[in-house]
């Protein structure tokens, strides 16, 4: 099935394309911005030594340790410090090790960088900020190194929040959220840095953010994610259409804060169902806020009450971890019962 971003965005980018992984892809963002625009800088955690997850490999040796460097092990300060810039006019690209240990940055980012702006009337901004995070699960990653803080950020008015399913998406989406005079949290699913590969164009580009993509068109129900769920979506569906005659609508959304409604809620107009699914525990997910403006906007054309398949309300479980996931199994079971009702 066509996906229409990649048509509209990704295929129409000119020029050569090379195979790359999703880390490989983010590097590539990092390289194009650091040789664009000479106030970039990119810092973190290791990241001089090229990053636990090597995103930011060879980026020093390129562009120098002052705009390619090692902080101290403090969350708090690397925001901090990424809001200072920004205010003074730098595109700062700052790096938190893993999205598990952002919470000590929640007060610089969410109180300081969302509203400087607002609070400053106009006059001083931390625009040219971006966060970036690797996030979510990875099979062995326990407590605190699987967590998807995501609904924290969405719930802050004034940032942006993003999270890529793919290499190509993740390139064109981390070039837009660096340029983007507002300040970004970039989440980046690590089980997708070397698993997810496909062909990306090696020339810049950007992919519009607050802009969902319909990955796969359907008929019959609308099914909705971000980031690494939606390869989960996408098994799941599979299996409601061999064995149900299902045709189910996919729909990334990409850009989590501000999320893209209007594609949304024309999806599920037309299938008059809906199911939304992420690895994030289910109370107070985006789910949640997805779910409430569906009924509100869509009621009258749905025929199954909006269905949630999302991680159980428990700490990240290590040994247990299959049985806290929305796994495919879990989403097609979603499905079935919701054409069912």
């Amino acid at each position: 099935p066509m996906r229409r971003g990649m048509a509209s965005e990704v295929a129409a980018v000119p020029g050569e394309r090379r195979s790359m992984n999703l880390v490989g892809a983010v590097n590539d963002a990092l390289r194009i911005a650091l040789e664009e625009d000479s106030t970039a800088c990119v810092f973190g955690e290791d990241v001089g030594f090229g990053g636990v997850f090597r995103a930011s490999v060879d980026l020093q040796e390129k562009f120098g340790r002052h705009r390619v460097f090692n902080t101290p092990l403090c969350e708090q300060g690397i925001a901090g410090f990424g809001i200072g810039l920004a205010a003074e006019g730098v595109t700062a690209v700052a790096e938190i090790q893993f999205a598990d240990y952002i919470f000590p940055a929640i007060d610089q980012i969410c109180n300081e960088a969302a509203k400087y702006r607002y609070r400053s009337g106009g006059l001083f901004n931390a625009g040219g900020l971006t966060v970036r995070a690797p996030c979510g699960a990875v099979g062995h990653g326990g407590l605190y190194h699987s967590q998807s803080p995501e609904a924290y950020f969405t719930h802050t008015p004034g940032l942006i929040v993003v999270m890529p399913r793919s290499p190509a998406q993740a390139k064109g989406l981390l070039l837009a959220s660096i340029r983007r005079r507002d300040p970004v949290v970039f989440f980046e699913p690590k089980v997708l840095y070397r698993s997810s590969v496909e062909e990306v164009p090696i020339e810049p580009y950007e992919i519009a953010l607050g802009s969902a993509e319909v990955v796969r068109e359907g008929k019959d129900i609308t099914c909705i994610s971000y980031g690494p769920q939606i390869k989960v979506l996408e098994a799941a569906c599979d299996r409601a259409r061999d064995s149900l005659g299902v045709h189910a609508e996919i729909i990334d959304l990409r850009t989590l804060l501000p999320w893209d409604r209007e594609t949304v809620m024309k999806s599920v107009r037309k299938t008059g169902r809906c199911l939304v699914t992420h690895e994030a525990p289910i109370t107070s997910g985006l789910g949640a806020e997805i779910a409430a403006a569906v009924q509100k906007d869509c009621f009258l054309n749905l025929e199954a009450p909006v269905a949630r398949v999302c991680g159980l309300d428990t700490p990240f479980p290590l040994a247990l971890e299959k049985l806290y996931l929305p796994d495919a199994s879990k989403c097609f079971q979603a499905i079935k019962e919701t054409m069912e009702f």
